[in-house]
């Protein structure tokens, strides 16, 4: 049974798309929108936003100023018994 289920997802993973995308038999190509000056190619409809991959940002804030004294900085208060 597992060389089976093996045999079908080493199948199923052979069957990639190789080569240029292009629209389906009988079907049209994406129309361009309304403020678009012409259609898209298929490999500008691939490419993600940059919201959808967002850049790494590091903190180059720096080190944090040291904080004067703090007279609200007290202990808590004792609990009666």
């Amino acid at each position: 049974m597992r060389g089976l289920t093996l045999a079908a997802l080493l199948l199923l993973a052979a069957c990639g798309k190789q080569g240029a995308l292009e629209p389906m038999a009988g079907r049209a190509a994406p129309q361009r929108g309304a403020t678009q000056a012409r259609a898209a190619t298929p490999q500008e409809m691939l490419k993600l936003e940059p919201q959808a991959v967002p850049q790494r940002v590091d903190d180059n804030q720096g080190p944090l100023p040291e904080r004067g004294s703090d007279p609200f900085n007290l202990p808590p208060p004792r609990s009666q018994r």
